[in-house]
């Protein structure tokens, strides 16, 4: 192979190793289509937006969330320490019978030795019962598949979502409830007393237990009225009678009733903040009722 052989290979090897760099493309001419075989520059990819934080349901209050299921007679009642029923109207008393069956008990007479027969009932237009201990008005809650109410409920229940002094608003008012106004006239005690006294010479046995568990004190007008008879003492939870008509029992071994009598609502305590704590539990006479409170289902 001669010179001119040699240096036309060399040049071959050489173009073979060298990188080719193909010239860059002129840019389109205006109004000019890019021809199809040029490919078409893809879409900028917008960044994937951050996922939304799950929603956190802001916290309701009591008062906002449904009312708890209550039995028949019963008002529900919410509260920050749970919801809890109530007796729509004061309690009177039905005797249960060997069979089953149920009869009402008289309004104005005890349940002495009858405590395991009795059950509690919230009833409207009937009188509510009387001449009933704290633990005799318990039994019959219990008889009832309720209990006797504890204080806070029975105060929040009396007070309503307002938290009012009175059911009905903060200032007492006349003929609202079953109360004396101004005047506690026509106490029944002492107009049967004068009556038939036990002992006309020793008026301190007036106000014994023995002659205040007379039954015939409230057979006298102007003392007990059917439950509900006054239809604006109440609230917005619906209870009635809260203040006046019946002194009530509440979960108290020692011995409290709430809410004041038709003779009184203001001596001891105004309107839902009345109680009377000077009696024990086992106490009963004319103006001592109660009604009950439950569980929600």
């Amino acid at each position: 192979m001669d010179f001119r052989q040699l240096s036309a290979v060399a040049l071959v090897l050489s173009a073979c190793a060298a990188p080719v760099f193909a010239p860059p493309a002129p840019p389109p001419k205006p109004g000019v289509k890019r021809a199809a075989s040029e490919p078409t520059p893809a879409a900028p990819v917008p960044a994937p937006e951050p996922a939304a934080a799950p929603a956190v349901a802001a916290a309701q209050p009591p008062e906002a969330t449904a009312p708890p299921r209550c039995p028949e007679g019963m008002a529900p009642v919410q509260r920050y320490q749970g919801a809890y029923c109530i007796d729509r109207w004061e309690a009177s008393v039905a005797r249960v019978k060997a069979d089953g069956s149920t009869t009402a008990h008289p309004f104005n007479q005890n349940v002495d030795g009858i405590e395991g027969e009795v059950r509690a009932v919230s009833r409207k237009g009937v009188r509510a019962q009387g001449y009933i201990s704290g633990k005799q008005a318990a039994r019959a809650c219990e008889n009832a598949g309720k209990r006797l109410c504890e204080i806070d409920e029975w105060v929040r229940a009396c007070r309503g979502p307002k938290l009012t002094r009175y059911p009905y608003g903060d200032q007492r008012r006349a003929n609202v409830c079953n109360d004396r106004f101004q005047v506690l006239d026509n106490h029944p005690v002492p107009i049967l007393w004068k009556k038939d006294p036990l002992d006309a010479t020793d008026e301190k046995l007036m106000w014994h237990p023995r002659f205040m568990n007379d039954k015939r004190l409230l057979e006298l007008p102007n003392t007990t009225t059917p439950t509900g008879a006054f239809s604006k003492c109440t609230n917005e939870y619906g209870v009635y009678d809260m203040v006046g008509n019946q002194h009530e029992w509440v979960n108290d071994p020692d011995g409290t009733f709430f809410g004041g009598f038709f003779m009184d609502t203001f001596q001891n305590g105004e309107g839902c903040e009345y109680r009377t704590l000077g009696h024990p539990f086992d106490y009963h006479d004319y103006s001592t009722g109660f009604r009950c409170c439950a569980d929600p289902k």
